[in-house]
């Protein structure tokens, strides 16, 4: 019985080791060999393929330069999203900034039907919300939300933030209850013009990751809304590791790959 496993469909860790290499899961039946990348591509096939993906170019173009079929390629990046996914993150302590922002077409762009029913936060219903953490001098944390109320907001700054930390924010009426939470909350007057008090108190370094988000997915020409938090996830994961050489990022990607593939 493998012990540090755990079934990666149903989650239980009561496996058995079967033949060639695989364990079964004893609840739901599964079998997989742990460690063996997904989609049967060979490691080189999946260390060139990582190669040009972090590189930036676009699927045709890896394509062109793997010689392999343009379907498996998505399913191989749709792969490594759902391991971005996956991954986790230490507890933000020390000074974190916190913002929200919208995700979505140009407000030029709309149908005339979404201008008519939009409100002036967001511009409009069509658009996705997404709430996001970055520790000064460290990484991000971004989701995809149903919405940027308190009830939804404040839960998940007290799941990715040590208490007593320094909140800074803008004055978004959902950070109303920061510091009742046992923050230590500041704020920037955004509608004042103020981006920053002087005393390091600003969210500048979430805005330029906004900023680098959203130049990205523009370059994209457009990403259905259920797929966003895949890209989401894949931004967030090369934004953290863009002080990374490419050769160190394809080693954490097929680690992770071994891990977590279904």
């Amino acid at each position: 019985m493998k012990k540090r496993l755990k079934c990666l469909r149903c989650g239980c860790q009561k496996l058995y080791s079967v033949r060639r290499e695989k364990v079964r899961c004893s609840s739901c039946g599964y079998e997989w060999k742990p460690g063996k990348l997904p989609l049967h591509l060979t490691r080189k096939e999946w260390s060139n393929i990582l190669h040009w993906f972090l590189r930036g170019l676009p699927v045709v173009a890896i394509a062109q330069e793997t010689r392999v079929h343009r379907q498996r390629i998505l399913r191989a990046l749709t792969y490594v999203r759902n391991s971005f996914q996956k991954g986790t993150l230490d507890i933000f302590s020390g000074t974190v900034e916190v913002d929200e922002t919208y995700i979505g077409g140009q407000w030029k762009n709309k149908r005339h039907s979404a201008k008519a029913g939009g409100s002036k936060r967001g511009r409009g219903t069509s658009k996705t919300p997404v709430f996001g953490i970055l520790c000064r001098g460290g990484k991000v944390w971004a989701q995809v939300v149903d919405d940027l109320e308190a009830k939804t907001l404040l839960p998940l700054i007290s799941r990715w933030v040590e208490l007593g930390s320094t909140v800074c924010s803008d004055t978004w009426k959902s950070y109303t209850g920061v510091a009742a939470n046992g923050y230590v909350h500041r704020m920037v007057k955004h509608n004042e013009g103020e981006y920053s008090d002087g005393k390091g108190n600003h969210i500048n370094g979430l805005e330029g990751f906004w900023g680098y988000l959203k130049r990205r997915l523009s370059a994209k020409g457009g990403i259905r809304k259920e797929r966003l938090p895949l890209y989401l996830a894949e931004y967030v994961w090369k934004y953290n590791h863009r002080n990374d050489s490419i050769d160190l990022q394809k080693k954490l990607i097929l680690q992770q790959l071994g891990r977590c593939h279904v």
